[in-house]
């Protein structure tokens, strides 16, 4: 028999709980309302619990905030398209799977205005899917690649990004009529962006800031 997770033990914890737990909907509720010093990111999937507990790093934070900067520079110069981003934010269908994705992007003039008295998540039964999500993956790379891809396959979130910050690698996956990825060489988000681009743009942070490597991104994209 799986033991089901105690929140006030797991929330006192110091550490980044790696492993799946079996829990209840009401267990995930515990966490999401438990006010805690530390940040914490909350997945929930088939009765299965996941908390990534501990602040970012340099690298994890880097990297979310340069894409958050090639969003902005190829929404600009290739389409005119309203876009929105809701990176880190809560995911959640009630009673269903909840997930807080680094990466969030929401295309068109349907995006989730936050109104005072709401709760701070977005529910995905009232705003609908994001167009895009991703997670960086710096010590999470082997659930990102497995029990979150089956997670977000399930919301039927159309593309879902892998970007593996040790390898410099971007992992593009689109959602099949299967209901299941499949890893491909262009975004269909960001209209037939090539992945291999966005490996070249993180290589680059080998030697540049985050800002220099936006600005070299925005001059490679003109001929798209």
């Amino acid at each position: 028999m799986q033991t089901v997770v105690s929140p006030p033990n797991l929330l006192q914890s110091k550490t980044i709980l790696t492993d799946w737990q079996s829990a209840t909907w009401e267990d995930y509720l515990n966490y999401r309302d438990t006010p805690t010093e530390e940040r914490i990111k909350l997945y929930f999937y088939q009765n299965q619990l996941l908390i990534e507990m501990g602040k970012e790093g340099i690298n994890h934070s880097s990297i979310c905030d340069l894409f958050t900067m090639l969003f902005a520079f190829w929404f600009t110069q290739n389409s005119d398209q309203i876009f929105s981003s809701y990176g880190r934010c809560l995911l959640e269908k009630k009673n269903y799977a909840s997930a807080a994705p680094d990466i969030v992007l929401y295309l068109g003039e349907n995006y989730p205005p936050w109104q005072e008295g709401e709760r701070r998540y977005l529910d995905l039964y009232k705003w609908g899917i994001p167009n895009l999500v991703g997670e960086i993956s710096d010590t999470t790379l082997a659930t990102d690649l497995d029990e979150k891809k089956h997670l977000y396959a399930s919301l039927k979130i159309p593309e879902y990004w892998v970007i593996d910050v040790l390898a410099k690698r971007v992992f593009c996956f689109q959602l099949k009529k299967n209901n299941q990825y499949k890893e491909c060489k262009y975004s269909l988000a960001l209209n037939g962006l090539p992945i291999k681009l966005l490996n070249k743009s993180l290589a680059r942070l080998e030697t540049k800031s985050n800002g220099s490597v936006a600005t070299w991104f925005a001059q490679k994209i003109t001929k798209y």
